[in-house]
């Protein structure tokens, strides 16, 4: 069998034609983790007038020499202040109020002391202290939240300062999930067999591309027979943009996914990647919508659906990354068991802004250990050249926690 090189598969994976992302128009409070379809652009400058960022006198810096200033009154923060301050005098001036003509310091209300109408200086600021100037924030025509953002906190605050009342999103692809083969058992059923296992494929991957921003179809678990196997298919890709499935990709007798998907009228991209775990994946095509048919394993499902599902789901959502890969330096040695590309779990520390790599805890095994992607796990890349890796070798990491 010959497989394509992990690098061939994401490029082609890449140069895929993807139709022009879909988008509505939502309210900002129903935009919160929805993909932004356009660029958010300042339309002023923030502040746009000198602001006041603390309590207190506001002044020209000079007369900080002079014994007394006159006090010509107040400036409550949302008042358009129209006093000019000359030599001598101050206006007694609030948090994000606007600093008066004139002025060009703020002196802290701690700063001085009041009697009769007038301040006197006991500690000196420099020049500009305390005022906000034009622009600090942020200026006309600058993006402040790019296109393909997944919307949080910070942006709904930021959006909502700029008075953006309707936010334009990408609308979520929709994935549907199917599990096959017999020997598979869906949650709730019951069994006496102590062969079957209990379905957690089509849970995990539901929750994987839901998180990464799509709107799931459940399809549940499907046993080994063609026809049903067919139907369950082209119903999917009726109403589905990407249809993944495990299980049945191999080699052995009952593994007729395989051969299904050309028969549903889909181009084959590649089948047979040289990854590890996962080698057997299938990736078609047919008239702008993806099957993407994976291995049965649930380690083996997970690795793969983040390596090649979530880049789809990416790309219809307009995002630039499906996850984050950073470069690590690993904490202790590792020993690579194929020739392949492999994705091992494992553990990311930051320690003075540097990332390290450990294995602690992580079971060396099959590709069906899928509770080695717990506690915050991440997947450490070795290339098909690398061979036992030492400590302090760098790597590169895919960060799994904020997908």
């Amino acid at each position: 069998m010959s497989l394509l090189s992990y690098e061939t598969s994401q490029n082609m994976l890449d140069l895929l034609h993807i139709d022009n992302v879909k988008f509505h128009n939502v309210p900002l409070s129903a935009s919160l983790g929805k993909i932004l379809a356009q660029d958010i652009v300042a339309r002023y400058n923030d502040p746009q007038f000198p602001t006041a960022s603390m309590d207190g006198y506001a002044i020209l810096h000079a007369d900080q020499e002079l014994q007394n200033i006159e006090i010509l009154g107040v400036n409550p923060a949302g008042n358009n202040e129209k006093r000019v301050i000359k030599s001598g005098e101050c206006i007694k001036t609030f948090t994000g109020s606007m600093m008066p003509e004139g002025s060009d310091t703020l002196i802290q209300i701690e700063n001085v002391s009041v009697a009769h109408g007038k301040i006197s200086i006991h500690q000196e600021v420099p020049k500009g202290s305390s005022v906000r100037v034009i622009g600090e924030g942020y200026r006309a025509g600058d993006v402040l939240i790019k296109k393909g953002t997944k919307i949080g906190f910070a942006e709904i605050g930021v959006m909502a300062s700029l008075n953006c009342v309707m936010v334009k999103v990408a609308i979520a692809p929709r994935v549907a999930v199917v599990s096959t083969g017999s020997e598979i058992l869906d949650l709730g059923q019951h069994s006496d067999n102590p062969a079957q296992i209990r379905s957690s494929n089509n849970y995990t991957l539901c929750a994987l591309f839901e998180q990464a921003g799509a709107q799931v179809i459940q399809l549940g678990v499907v046993g080994d027979d063609k026809t049903s196997i067919m139907q369950t298919f082209q119903n999917a890709l009726l109403s589905a943009d990407i249809l993944v499935s495990t299980g049945g990709v191999s080699v052995g007798d009952y593994d007729f996914v395989k051969d299904i998907v050309p028969r549903l009228g889909a181009e084959v991209v590649y089948k047979g990647v040289a990854i590890k775990p996962g080698k057997h994946i299938l990736l078609a095509q047919k008239s702008g919508k993806f099957i993407l048919s994976l291995p049965g394993f649930a380690y083996s499902s997970t690795v793969t659906a983040v390596l090649y599902a979530l880049p789809l789901i990416a790309k219809m959502l307009g995002r630039e990354k499906p996850y984050t890969m950073v470069e690590a330096k690993l904490s202790e040695g590792f020993k690579k068991r194929s020739t392949l590309t492999e994705f091992t779990a494992c553990n990311v520390v930051v320690e003075d802004g540097e990332y390290f790599v450990n294995f602690k805890d992580k079971k060396v095994g099959s590709s069906a250990i899928l509770t080695n992607m717990l506690h915050k796990s991440a997947l450490m890349v070795s290339g098909e050249e690398d061979y036992d890796l030492q400590e302090g070798t760098f790597v590169n990491v895919i960060l799994l926690e904020n997908i």
